[in-house]
């Protein structure tokens, strides 16, 4: 189930910045005075028709060209993905380094003036911007050491990245009230409020190099889940071919910049990112709770019984449920005011699935880098992903579940009777 959650975010969320950038684009174009306001909204910022119906000609412009430099082969797209990387990040140091000195330190008080509720709120909208950071790992295949690049790439960028966020965000709102960023350009109206209308111009041409690594990796990425689960024959074969010379599964990759072009086609950024946080948060959540059960060592089969007389892997998910199960509650009675009494026995509950979880379970450890403090820091992932789903709004999870049950019916149709299940035996030493 994990890789059709991921497919789903990466579709949904490639189309969503391929929209995002064309509209960075056509304002990189109209700060050319005789360009300004003649080009029309159905070109790059989206023309709305009706509902979700929006047209956008651009965005699926820019997935082509993608899509075809992703085609040429891994060289040529790391070149492009490398400039612009480094591109996006002396920009952004640019934005700290001068934004700082236009920081008003009475902006920051209260420092929360909507208090801890609506930053999880705010957290949950926004945690699909962390779902590039599994790129890495599915780029295993193609790193020359990934028992020791992995780790690095990971950990290394997620902390980078982490660090440019929060100093963003201090600095813009530090510089201005927070009710006075709009919601479209944050950054450009915190710059052009304090005189440094030349800063928003370098933000725009950040916003573009910005936008396409993450576009460029969303679809790269995307490509190897095709590819992985076309040799696992949980999709047609066309998928895991790989071309003799360019040595890139070019099948899926055109497949895959196909489906985020016609969405980034029709539909508004708002309905494309309505769903994504819901996607990562539940895939995040699965890859934890399999963290666990590949650490599991000597596992019983189903005819050994436990003293519930069910097996102990049995057993083992069934903690895992509880703790999901706990986490979706609490963050349930957290957005609905529910008095604080009320969450006390649902986290107690699920320090107790926790820890029935080591107890009744050997544990294995693979060599080389793996998660540390299993089945414990897997666990709380697991509860945390729970409770900022339940902050999500329910169109999300209606939206979601429907996806889901497609995904299913794919599997139960198809995927169940071509899979290969040989080609996952190695899997649990990467966990």
């Amino acid at each position: 189930m994990t890789p059709d959650l991921l497919m789903l975010d990466y579709h949904i969320g490639a189309a969503s910045i391929a929209r995002s950038l064309a509209s960075y684009v056509i304002t990189v174009i109209e700060l050319i005075p005789s360009v300004k306001d003649t080009i029309p909204d159905w070109i790059g910022h989206g023309k709305q028709i009706y509902g979700a119906l929006s047209i956008n000609v651009l965005a699926p412009i820019i997935l082509v060209l993608l899509t075809a430099v992703l085609c040429r082969g891994v060289g040529e797209s790391s070149i492009l993905n490398s400039i612009m990387t480094v591109t996006k990040v002396l920009i952004v140091l640019f934005v700290i380094i001068v934004g700082s000195f236009k920081v008003d330190t009475s902006n920051w008080t209260p420092f929360t003036p909507r208090g801890f509720k609506s930053i999880l709120t705010g957290a949950t909208v926004v945690f699909f911007a962390y779902v590039g950071f599994d790129a890495v790992a599915n780029s295993a295949e193609e790193s020359k050491k990934p028992q020791r690049d992995l780790p690095l790439g990971i950990i290394g960028s997620l902390l980078v990245c982490v660090a440019l966020y929060i100093g963003v965000c201090l600095v813009i709102t530090g510089m201005i009230p927070y009710e006075n960023l709009g919601e479209e350009a944050p950054l450009a109206k915190a710059f052009t409020s304090n005189g440094l209308k030349y800063v928003s111009v370098i933000i725009s041409f950040g916003a573009v190099a910005g936008l396409t690594t993450t576009l460029l990796v969303g679809l790269y990425v995307q490509s190897r889940l095709y590819l992985g689960l076309g040799r696992d024959g949980l999709l047609p074969t066309m998928f895991s071919k790989v071309h003799p010379t360019l040595h890139t599964p070019i099948h899926s990759q055109i497949w895959v910049g196909f489906v985020a072009s016609i969405l980034s086609c029709f539909l508004n950024v708002r309905v494309l990112s309505h769903i994504l946080s819901v996607g990562t948060l539940t895939g995040y959540s699965v890859v934890s709770a399999c963290v666990v059960t590949l650490r599991w060592k000597n596992k019983p089969s189903s005819s050994q019984a436990s003293t519930w007389c069910i097996s102990r892997r049995t057993e083992g998910i069934l903690y895992l449920i509880g703790i999901a199960s706990c986490g979706f509650v609490a963050g349930i009675l957290f957005r609905f005011d529910v008095s604080f009494f009320f969450l006390i026995p649902v986290a107690v509950l699920a320090i107790i699935s926790a820890a029935a979880l080591y107890i009744r379970q050997v544990y294995s450890v693979p060599l080389g880098f793996s998660c540390p403090l299993v089945p414990l820091v897997p666990s709380i992932s697991i509860f945390v992903n729970m409770f900022l789903f339940a902050q999500l709004h329910y169109e999300a999870w209606v939206r979601f579940a429907t996806l889901s049950v497609v995904a299913v019916v794919i599997y139960a149709s198809y995927g169940q009777f071509h899979a290969n299940p040989g080609t996952g035996d190695d899997d649990a030493g990467a966990a």
